[in-house]
């Protein structure tokens, strides 16, 4: 007879977890183990309230995501393309969260627990929405569906909140990018997280060409240029080298935005986030802007 299986191993090592903040919600008195792929997803859960015996990247999550803040409890089933099945057996799931994106991975997940899949992102659709009813389906499918309903409206109010904040700028045609280097930048278009956000903030998104669910495949620095009056978002993290030029970088210190005042570097937010996501951009962005010239 085993005394003192994984499970009450695990289970007693996450009951001194506790989360405070308007980040988390307050966890549900009995929680179902989930194992969970998909960072959308992932961060979800946290926000929930619910505290995950395993997900995939870990350590890069706790670079880029950071918020809701992920817990030391947590196994790590490494890559996200092709998760750690012995790490998942081990930590013995109730029920194993994907999105349509690790669907091919069904069938083998499945042999250890029940999987779960819920949609994130669809190629030239915002995703905002999409992400509501999927945070709504986890709650229901964790029954926690109250929970669910609340996260979805108090990041709704969070966002409305920040768009009040940033009135004085509606209508700003503003480019959210990343920079890849120091000639190039790929573009948050419409069906990104960050294009969706920037739109229900009530700016106007600068970059109108086509996006792949993320953001558009590298383009020239002077591409930044063509819409004069456009402010520019740049989402870390920056290449080590592009940090340390770009201050010299004489095309980059040529754009009209970088001239006028109109520029502002976030800190890391999930390209491929969830709710939370969505709302920690919103309060990035409308306290950064706030120091723009208008």
């Amino acid at each position: 007879m085993r005394m003192f299986g994984r499970r009450a191993f695990l289970a007693g090592s996450m009951a001194a977890v506790t989360f405070s903040g308007s980040d988390v919600l307050p966890a549900v008195a009995a929680q179902k183990r989930v194992a969970v792929i998909d960072w959308a997803h992932l961060e979800t859960c946290l926000a929930l309230g619910i505290t995950p015996v395993a997900g995939s990247e870990l350590r890069q999550y706790r670079k880029i995501v950071r918020v809701p803040e992920m817990p030391d409890t947590v196994a790590d089933l490494g890559l996200r393309g092709s998760p750690n099945l012995e790490m998942l057996r081990f930590v013995e799931p109730d029920i194993t969260v994907i999105s349509q994106f690790y669907e091919y991975q069904t069938a083998t997940l499945a042999t250890v627990a029940p999987v779960l899949s819920l949609p994130s992102y669809e190629a030239g659709t915002p995703p905002y929405g999409l992400l509501e009813n999927s945070a709504v389906a986890l709650g229901e499918a964790l029954a926690i569906r109250p929970a669910a309903e609340r996260l979805v409206s108090e990041v709704a109010d969070d966002i409305e909140a920040a768009r009040e904040r940033v009135i004085p700028f509606s209508g700003q045609p503003v480019h959210v990018i990343s920079l890849g280097d120091s000639r190039h930048f790929r573009a948050f278009g419409a069906d990104s997280l960050m294009g969706d956000v920037l739109t229900r903030l009530g700016f106007e998104n600068a970059w109108r060409d086509d996006t792949s669910y993320s953001a558009a495949a590298p383009v020239g620095l002077e591409a930044l240029a063509e819409q004069r009056d456009a402010g520019i978002v740049v989402i870390e993290p920056l290449p080590a080298d592009v940090g340390r030029s770009l201050p010299d970088n004489a095309l980059w210190n040529a754009l009209p935005a970088v001239r006028d005042g109109r520029v502002s570097i976030l800190p890391p937010v999930n390209h491929f986030g969830g709710l939370p996501s969505a709302r920690r951009f919103a309060g990035l962005l409308a306290a950064a802007v706030a120091g723009w010239p208008r």
